[in-house]
């Protein structure tokens, strides 16, 4: 198990990392209390809330960002537009603004550019695999700022996962209506599907899910699992048994999820430094 660092973490919220339709965008910032040399730079992780794409904040993965700060990653919990203000792909647009950010700001807020993750909750978890799925591909990127940057990620952890969006696959479909505008087919729901874009360099994965899921089913990371295994990318999988959908806001199983993804970074980040 990796080591926690000593000292307080440092926090800086509402920083404007972009633009979304005609307003800021904005991110809290989770310093690691490390004390680098001049010469290193340490791993990011972009985190990024759930909550149907229609409800949500960033300050609900507060404590992801603190301890995972604490292990030494630089968090970012940033904010993107909800299906109340903007419907899709606007969320996607504005996870990889603040992507382009992180990479954009790497000397000042000292991150290392080849090790950037990323890591969501529900709704936040199919964002951060729609960033693993579709690095650098124009048509995905939007407009919210720093263009000029990658919005590459090094490696994705998924908890509770939506990856397949058509409304059969769903135990209610509003949400997802609501995403879109409206209900759509099948085309236009596998476009915006993560199980869509399985393939051998998908970023490594891990994917956490409670068996007793009954608004995401476990099915959802299990076809994903099955769909990167298959593709020969890197990919590990953890079940919590008998639980249900948002089962980290029991504080005991977020410490745990921590623990997993700290690990999980650990193995898949490269060590180098700028």
């Amino acid at each position: 198990m990796p080591e926690k660092l000593p000292g307080r973490v440092s926090i800086d919220e509402d920083v404007v990392f972009g633009r979304g339709g005609d307003r800021d965008l904005t991110c809290d910032v989770f310093t690691p209390p490390d004390a680098l040399d001049e010469e290193s730079a340490r791993p990011a992780i972009l985190l990024l809330h759930g909550g149907s794409w229609r409800n949500g904040e960033k300050s609900q993965l507060k404590y992801y960002g603190i301890q995972l700060a604490r292990y030494g990653y630089l968090c970012v919990c940033s904010e993107y537009r909800l299906t109340g203000e903007a419907i899709w792909p606007a969320q996607l647009h504005d996870a990889k603004a603040a992507l382009r950010w992180i990479r954009s700001n790497a000397i000042q807020l000292r991150v290392d550019t080849d090790r950037i993750a990323v890591s969501g909750n529900s709704a936040g978890a199919h964002l951060a695999l729609m960033l693993a799925a579709t690095q650098d591909i124009p048509g995905f990127e939007g407009d919210g700022g720093h263009a000029d940057a990658s919005s590459g990620c090094a490696a994705a952890v998924a908890v509770y996962p939506p990856t397949l969006l058509r409304s059969s696959e769903l135990e209610s479909d509003s949400a997802v209506a609501a995403l879109f505008g409206g209900h759509v087919g099948d085309e236009t729901a596998d476009a915006a599907s993560p199980l869509t874009y399985a393939h051998r360099r998908f970023p490594p994965t891990m994917l956490v899910h409670g068996n007793a899921d009954q608004v995401v089913p476990v099915a959802a990371s299990l076809q994903m699992y099955q769909a990167l295994s298959e593709s020969g990318a890197a990919v590990e999988m953890h079940i919590f048994q008998g639980q249900e959908h948002a089962f980290d806001t029991n504080v005991d199983f977020a410490r745990q999820i921590v623990d997993l993804t700290a690990l999980f970074f650990e193995r898949t980040l490269p060590a180098t430094t700028v």
